[in-house]
C-alpha cells in the first residue's frame, strides 16, 4: 500500500539476537527449556494459592495476578522468537507484530504498576498490621488490581495505535528479537519527535511514577522496622517484604541501570538483552523468589506435597 511515496508494510523481518545457525541452535535449546520451567512455575505458584486456603489474601492475590502476567508476558514474545531461531525467513506478518507490541507493552506497564500495589500492601502489613485486613479488604485489592490491568492495557493500546499508523517506507527489517516499540518507531520515514515525546510520557507515568511509589512504600517500611526494638521482631518484619523486595530490585533495578547513564543511550544490543532478561528471566525467577524466600509459600508446598504422597500411598496399597 503506497500514499504520497509512504509504504505500509505488509511483514516485518526481524533479525533477532544472531545469524549464525549454531549460535540460533543453542539458544533454541536454552530459551525452550527457561520458557517451559517458566510456564510450570508460574501455573503451580496460581495453583498452590488456589488450593490452599492459608494463601487467600491480599498478598497472594496480587501474586497471582504477577504470576499471570509473567506468564503471559512470556508467552506474547518467546514462542514466535523460538520458531524463528529454527526459521530461513524471520517474517512477522503486519497485524501479528501490532498484537504483540500490544500484549507485550501492555503486560509490562501492568507489571510495573503491580509491583507498586504489592509495596502499597506490604507497607500496610508492616506500619499499620492491626488494621491490615479492614484497609486491605477484598474490594480495594480488586479495584486496585483492575486499576493496574486497564492502566497498562490503555497505554498499550494508544502507544500501539499510535506507532502503527506511522508510514514505514520500504524498511521492512527490525532489529530486535520482537516488535518492540523503539525498534518499530524507528522504522518511520517521517517525523518521530511526538511518538518520542509520548513514549517519554508513557514511561514517566507507568515506570517512574509506580517507581516513586515503591520507593516511599519501602522508605515508611524501613524507618518502622528499624523503630522495632526486638531483634526477632525485626527479621519477621524483613521477611514479610523480602520475597517482593528482591522482586522490585531485580524489576526496577535492570531498567534504571541501563537507560539512566550518563552520556549515552541504550545500544540496539542492550535492548534485546534487555528483552530477554524481562521476557525470559524474570518471569521464570519470581516463582523461584516467591517460593524459595516466603515460609508460608515452602510451607503450602510441603502439605501439598506431602497430601500427594498420602494419596499416592493410598493407591499404590
Amino acid at each position: 500500500m503506497e500514499t504520497d511515496n509512504q509504504t505500509w508494510a505488509r511483514e516485518f523481518i526481524l533479525l533477532g539476537l544472531s545469524s549464525d545457525w549454531d549460535t540460533r541452535v543453542s539458544l533454541f535449546v536454552l530459551f525452550l527449556i527457561t520458557y517451559m520451567v517458566t510456564v510450570l512455575g508460574n501455573v503451580l505458584i496460581i495453583l498452590l494459592i488456589r488450593l490452599d486456603s492459608r494463601l487467600h489474601t491480599p498478598m497472594y492475590f496480587f501474586l497471582t495476578n504477577l504470576s499471570l502476567v509473567d506468564v503471559s508476558y512470556a508467552t506474547s514474545i518467546v514462542p514466535q522468537m523460538l520458531a524463528h531461531f529454527l526459521a530461513a525467513h524471520k517474517a512477522i506478518p503486519f497485524v501479528s507484530c501490532a498484537a504483540q507490541l500490544f500484549f507485550s507493552l501492555g503486560l509490562g506497564g501492568i507489571e510495573f504498576v503491580l509491583l507498586a500495589v504489592m509495596a502499597y500492601d506490604r507497607y500496610v502489613a508492616v506500619c499499620n498490621p492491626l488494621r491490615y485486613s479492614v484497609i486491605m479488604h477484598g474490594g480495594l485489592c480488586a479495584r486496585l488490581a483492575i486499576t493496574s490491568w486497564v492502566s497498562g492495557s490503555v497505554n498499550s493500546l494508544m502507544q500501539t495505535a499510535i506507532t502503527f499508523q506511522l508510514p514505514m517506507c520500504t524498511n521492512k527489517y527490525i532489529d530486535h528479537i520482537s516488535c518492540e516499540l523503539l525498534a518499530v518507531v524507528r522504522l518511520a520515514c517521517v517525523d518521530t519527535s511526538s511518538n518520542e515525546i509520548a513514549i517519554m510520557v508513557s514511561s514517566i507515568v507507568l515506570l517512574m511514577t509506580p517507581f516513586c511509589l515503591v520507593l516511599l512504600s519501602y522508605i515508611q517500611i524501613i524507618s518502622t522496622i528499624l523503630k522495632i526494638q526486638s531483634t526477632e521482631g525485626r527479621k519477621k518484619a524483613f521477611h514479610t517484604c523480602a520475597s517482593h523486595l528482591t522482586v522490585v530490585v531485580l524489576c526496577y533495578g535492570m531498567t534504571i541501570f541501563t537507560y539512566i547513564q550518563p552520556h549515552s543511550s541504550p545500544s540496539v544490543l542492550q535492548e534485546k538483552l534487555i528483552s530477554v532478561f524481562y521476557a525470559i528471566l524474570m518471569p521464570m525467577l519470581n516463582p523461584m523468589i516467591y517460593s524459595v524466600r516466603n515460609k508460608e509459600v515452602k510451607g503450602a508446598w510441603q502439605k501439598l506435597l506431602g497430601q500427594l504422597s498420602g494419596l499416592t500411598s493410598k493407591l499404590a496399597t
